[in-house]
C-alpha cells in the first residue's frame, strides 16, 4: 500500500502536494532564508545614536540706544551647497571637506542663523518690531542675506570655527533698486574651539555667531537711523 501512495505522489508532484508530505516551493525557502540574514546580521544591535547641536549664547547687550519709530523683516538665509545640510562640517586640511558621522547641526544653517539673529534683534529693543521670513506685517526695511561658511577649520595654530555672512539691508519705501539698497556687507568670524569634537564646535561657531550678530544689528540700526533721519 505504501509503494502504491509513493508511486501516486510522483506521478502527481508537478500538480499538487501529496497527503502526509511537506512541501516548500523554492522562492519560499529563498525568501526564508535572506530574512534569516538580516536577522541575523541586524538583530541585537542598538540603533546608532546621532546627537544633534544648536547654538547657545545670550542676545548681545545695545543699550543706551533710542529706538527706532521702524520694523525690520529678516528673510530665511540662502546657503552655500557646501554648507547646505545638517551636517558638521570640518575641513582637516586645505581643499578637503569631511564631516562627523554620527552628530549633526538640529537644522540647516540657514535656519539657524535667520532664527538668532531675529531673536537677538528683538532683544535688542532698538526697532518699533521684527518680522520673520513667514510674517505679512509691516516694514520699512528688509534684511537679506547668505550663508557662505560654517564650519570648523583645522588649522596649523589651532582648530577654528569659522562662520561667513553676505547681508544686505533694503529701504522697502524706495522704488528704484540702487536707492532701496541701504548696505551689503560681509561678516566673518574665526573662534577658537576649546575641543576638537562637535561639543566644541558647537561652543565655537556659538561664539562666532554672538560676534557676527551684534555687529549686523549694530550696522543695520546705525543705517536705518540715518535713513528714517532723512525720512
Amino acid at each position: 500500500m505504501k509503494a502504491m501512495t509513493d508511486l501516486r505522489c510522483t506521478l502527481l508532484s508537478s500538480e499538487r502536494p501529496c497527503p502526509g508530505r511537506l512541501t516548500m516551493r523554492p522562492w519560499l525557502l529563498a525568501l526564508l532564508a535572506a530574512l534569516l540574514v538580516v536577522c541575523l546580521s541586524g538583530c541585537g544591535k542598538p540603533p546608532m545614536l546621532v546627537n544633534q547641536y544648536i547654538l547657545e549664547y545670550p542676545a548681545p547687550v545695545t543699550g543706551g540706544k533710542a529706538k527706532l519709530p521702524a520694523a525690520v523683516k529678516v528673510e530665511l538665509f540662502s546657503v552655500a551647497q557646501t554648507f547646505n545640510s545638517n551636517a558638521m562640517v570640518y575641513q582637516p586640511r586645505p581643499f578637503q571637506s569631511q564631516s562627523y558621522n554620527y552628530s549633526r547641526w538640529r537644522a540647516n544653517p540657514g535656519y539657524l542663523v535667520t532664527d538668532y539673529l531675529i531673536r537677538d534683534l528683538r532683544e535688542s529693543g532698538l526697532f518699533k518690531a521684527v518680522f520673520g521670513p513667514d510674517s505679512s506685517g509691516e516694514h520699512r526695511f528688509k534684511l537679506e542675506g547668505g550663508v557662505a561658511e560654517f564650519q570648523e577649520v583645522d588649522a596649523a595654530d589651532g582648530w577654528k570655527a569659522s562662520l561667513a555672512l553676505t547681508v544686505t539691508l533694503l529701504d522697502t519705501t524706495q522704488e528704484e533698486l540702487p536707492q532701496r539698497v541701504v548696505f551689503q556687507k560681509n561678516y566673518r568670524v574665526l573662534e577658537p574651539l576649546p575641543e576638537k569634537t562637535p561639543q566644541g564646535l558647537a561652543q565655537g561657531m556659538s561664539r562666532a555667531m554672538e560676534q557676527v550678530s551684534a555687529r549686523i544689528i549694530n550696522d543695520t540700526y546705525e543705517a536705518a537711523r540715518n535713513r528714517t533721519a532723512g525720512k
